[in-house]
């Protein structure tokens, strides 16, 4: 859960909505790339989320930036549909549960080894899984929004040469930045361990959910 933006509340899927999109939709998604669009810029320094520098401290490989490691990705074909698959199998595979439940406590950050946890830890996940399948964690971003319900949330970007793209457990459908609905908060740095403000930039249009 994260707790210090608006009195965040916990980001697990609403059990009324439960995933969004189906295992079918998400697989005909991948059989063509995204269309191209802007990225979104960084406009300086961001707090980090008290939680990530908890699990920085327990997992520092996790956290480390490599200035030496590709920025952006080529968003090839094979590429994509690894995204694809990689966040349709965690967001299959993962139990939602609060921090409180799962941990004992309000707010904690960690790779769902136990098959159970909340938004970050889907996050942490599919960064992990999509590291170990080539993907350069540079190019990949632990990001904080504001939700449709006005709350926290986590999500993954990864910087493509086609744009901002958003692995989401709320849904299955990978969306670029500025169709999700959600307002950017602060993201993950590339230039070093820490974290840039996205300036609160929020987007127009809600994509739909179903």
């Amino acid at each position: 859960m994260l707790s210090k933006v608006r009195g965040y509340r916990s980001c697990l899927i609403a059990a009324a909505i439960g995933l969004a999109a189906t295992a079918a939709q998400a697989q005909s998604q991948s059989a063509g790339l995204p269309v191209a669009s802007a990225p979104i810029i960084a406009n300086g320094d961001a707090r980090a989320p008290y939680a990530w520098t908890d699990f920085c401290k327990r997992t520092p490989s996790e956290c480390a930036v490599n200035t030496q490691e590709d920025d952006t990705v080529e968003l090839t074909p094979k590429l994509w549909k690894t995204i694809v698959a990689t966040n349709l199998k965690a967001n299959r595979e993962i139990e939602a549960v609060t921090d409180q439940d799962h941990w004992g406590v309000v707010d904690r950050w960690d790779i769902p080894t136990d098959g159970k946890g909340d938004c970050e830890d889907y996050v942490l996940l599919k960064r992990k899984r999509l590291a170990e399948a080539g993907v350069p964690r540079r190019a990949m971003r632990v990001t904080v929004v504001i939700d449709e319900d006005n709350a926290g949330h986590a999500v993954l970007m990864i910087r493509t040469d086609r744009g901002d793209l958003i692995l989401d457990n709320k849904r299955n459908a990978i969306l670029p930045w500025s169709q999700t609905g959600y307002t950017y908060v602060k993201r993950e740095s590339q230039a070093r361990v820490g974290w840039t403000s996205l300036g609160g930039l929020s987007t127009p249009t809600v994509a739909s959910l179903r």
